[in-house]
């Protein structure tokens, strides 16, 4: 349980693919490659990624340089869409991206995946191979929490950084502002355009939104709100100073129920299933990746049935590996506050 304990994902198949192992031909592409990050240097790359070195320090502390401004950037899926909202393509991507239901993964957000070549959708699929075939430029993942890269092998690390420079931008334990922020700067260091009507709009689109959120809190103040994943053996309840965006809900007023750190990494309280009712809440926010146990196989659980929330109908899906673009988090605060003022205190 040690991988599944120190990350936000209790919940996925958590498989060990060693994917470092020497196919033919991988050294050499490993040599030609080389660390393109070591020995680059010049300011920050402006204005539609043009020429020119190229240099960016991310939320590990460490400067990702290039001799040239990026051009093949691979990325965790969530992370390619963000960029894509701001303008910036990636060519590959790794990471839950495959359809959920028939409609596109939500942690794709508006990226046309046909265009792209995907590296892996499970925990430990990274294939490294396909991946120097790319002739990356840049590789940019998320950090739960730093220093490692979300969905990049730990066993494969050394051999994945030795083909690009690497950006890990951090998303835990800290205010979903930070690494808004931090996709806007990363954004537009590698060319993007941030006074388009597009961004503009997103962005002003965003703050309304979270006007909005903060009046719904205020107007249904006393409303408990849990966040939740869970497997076939059990119930995860969030620790919401954990999630940045959690984070950031309570401070526009959102009142959560805590869980409690269930080991070192402090994402989740584990609860067997017989243990769902330990705390009462008047919404539930479930996780809705593809890792988690879905609505269908939740309402199995008879102890799920009968917390309150969900007898009365008050859930509502939580992205939490949303892109953190304002593109992508207008909506979902849209989606809360309308959730939060409609949703009624029910009784214990």
């Amino acid at each position: 349980m040690r991988a599944a304990r120190r990350s936000p994902s209790p919940a996925p198949n958590r498989r060990r693919v060693l994917l470092a192992g020497g196919a033919l031909g991988l050294g050499a592409l490993l040599t030609a490659c080389g660390d393109s990050g070591s020995s680059a240097s010049g300011k920050n790359g402006k204005g539609g990624g043009g020429g020119g070195s190229w240099r960016f320090k991310d939320d590990r502390g460490k400067t990702a340089a290039t001799e040239e401004h990026p051009k093949n950037i691979v990325a965790f899926i969530s992370a390619a869409a963000a960029l894509h909202d701001y303008g910036i393509e990636c060519k590959g991507v790794f990471g839950p991206s495959e359809p959920v239901g028939g409609k596109p993964n939500p942690q794709a957000g508006d990226l046309n995946l046909k265009g792209l070549t995907s590296l892996g959708t499970e925990w430990g699929q990274f294939n490294i191979e396909k991946y120097a075939a790319l002739e990356p430029d840049l590789l940019i993942s998320n950090m739960f929490p730093a220093p490692a890269l979300w969905y990049v092998p730990e066993e494969s690390t050394e051999k994945i950084a030795s083909l690009a420079p690497t950006v890990g931008i951090s998303v835990a334990r800290t205010s979903l502002k930070e690494p808004l922020k931090r996709y806007t700067e990363l954004a537009a260091s590698l060319g993007a355009d941030l006074e388009t009507e597009r961004v503009r709009a997103a962005k002003a689109r965003f703050h309304r939104a979270e006007r909005t959120l903060r009046k719904a809190a205020e107007a249904n103040r006393g409303l408990k709100v849990m966040a939740m994943t869970g497997t076939a053996d059990q119930m995860y309840v969030a620790v919401p100073d954990s999630y940045c965006d959690l984070n950031y809900f309570k401070g526009l007023g959102i009142e959560f129920v805590e869980g409690k750190k269930s080991d070192e990494w402090g994402f989740w309280e584990f609860l067997g299933w017989e243990n769902a009712d330990r705390y009462h809440a008047d919404l539930i926010m479930i996780d809705n990746r593809t890792s988690a146990l879905p609505a269908k196989e939740l309402a199995k659980k008879p102890t799920w049935n009968k917390l309150p929330a969900v007898a009365a109908g008050q859930t509502i899906p939580w992205p939490m590996e949303e892109r953190y673009s304002y593109a992508g988090y207008a909506p979902v605060l849209e989606r809360l506050a309308a959730t939060v003022e409609k949703s009624k205190r029910l009784k214990r």
